[in-house]
């Protein structure tokens, strides 16, 4: 990233204060944007996004993020920035919050400008991760993947649940999902949301009753359970010829989902090699472990499924360039929409080596006005 260097002068006498204009996007109409636009479109988009900014991966200024761990959670933080545009995410990931009438994932982020540090967009990311996690679920599962894959497994069906199934019916095909959790309840609960689209591309899903049965004759298994402990979801006796795993449960230090073999077994593929082999089914592997990051699979830099029989392994743990995509996706549909807010995080000062000035009483301090964009 270029550093920029600050430059000293002063404001003309009588110049007008230069205010910051920080679009927002809150929780209730992120829930709005999604209806209206459509979920599925909202996935394909944040495909292209997501394809155009992995494409140029060695623009962006990387870093893994960094992680407050306690006994019930984590807290993280996760930053990406290129030349131009500085992005981050807060997420946490508590399973215990089910209990307490909170999800178990809760996220916002901001989009700000790499030139003056100016804050453009501050959105709500909780909705926003689900549809980038399985958006790049199947953006990587397109490069990986048999292309006749039409039946995938399922298995943790809580709150990303959907988004994952309705990606794969969308751009990967998938005609039969079989589902499985440890809650039916949650299983019942997908069934029921996923109703109208299983009617739309004519596809089915089932409900089974174990592990063994949602992979039984699948060519595409995804794993997407939230305990924080290392376990044992799938193991190598589920392993098929040509199969595509997409791991995306484990995702933090102590929280896995695969057995070691199965990994052994399966050409590794991850988002940012360091990050992910502190956090993902990787942690496991000694650090000799070969794997490949999957930006060179898209660039042509490296190959990705080589043979029909080959067993693929996605170890998705998500990376800090994926929430840029999602932010930059939301804002301009949120734009298109009206849908954004604009909100006065950063005072407007009329010399803005004065900020004491703020506290005079002719400043006239008030309440901050939340107002539609234009």
């Amino acid at each position: 990233m270029t550093p920029v260097t600050p430059t000293t002068h002063r404001l003309p006498r009588n110049a007008a204060p230069t205010p910051v204009h920080t679009e927002f996007l809150s929780a209730s109409d992120a829930a709005h944007l999604v209806a209206r636009v459509g979920v599925v479109a909202c996935l394909r988009q944040m495909v292209q996004a997501l394809e155009a900014d992995f494409a140029r991966w060695n623009d962006f200024d990387k870093t893994a993020r960094t992680a407050a761990h306690s006994a019930h959670g984590v807290i993280e933080l996760m930053p990406v920035a290129d030349a131009h545009d500085y992005a981050f995410k807060y997420v946490n990931g508590h399973p215990v919050n089910t209990q307490h009438g909170l999800p178990t994932v809760m996220a916002f982020g901001a989009l700000a400008d790499v030139a003056t540090g100016a804050p453009r967009f501050v959105s709500e990311l909780t909705l926003t991760t689900a549809l980038r996690t399985a958006a790049t679920s199947a953006m990587v599962a397109r490069r990986l993947a048999r292309p006749d894959s039409r039946c995938m497994a399922l298995i943790g069906n809580g709150a990303q649940s959907e988004f994952q199934a309705l990606a794969f019916l969308d751009l990967l095909g998938v005609r039969t999902l079989r589902l499985f959790d440890v809650d039916p309840a949650a299983s019942a609960k997908l069934q029921r949301n996923l109703a109208p689209w299983l009617d739309q591309y004519g596809a089915k899903a089932v409900t089974v009753d174990s592990v063994q049965a949602a992979v039984q004759g699948a060519d595409i298994v995804t794993t997407v359970t939230a305990d924080k402990r290392n376990a044992v979801v799938l193991d190598a006796r589920a392993l098929a010829p040509g199969m595509h795993l997409n791991a995306v449960g484990g995702d933090c230090p102590g929280k896995t989902e695969l057995a070691a073999e199965v990994l052994r077994r399966s050409s590794v593929f991850v988002e940012y090699e360091p990050q992910t082999r502190r956090e993902g089914e990787l942690q496991q592997m000694p650090a000799d472990f070969a794997v490949t990051e999957f930006w060179r699979v898209l660039t042509g830099q490296a190959p990705g499924r080589v043979s029909p029989a080959q067993i693929t392994l996605f170890d998705s743990v998500g990376f800090a360039l994926e929430d840029y995509s999602a932010l930059r996706t939301m804002q301009a549909l949120g734009r298109q929409a009206g849908l954004l807010s604009a909100i006065e995080l950063v005072p407007t000062l009329a010399d803005p080596k004065d900020l004491f000035a703020l506290l005079h009483p002719a400043a006239g301090v008030g309440h901050p006005v939340l107002h539609k964009v234009a």
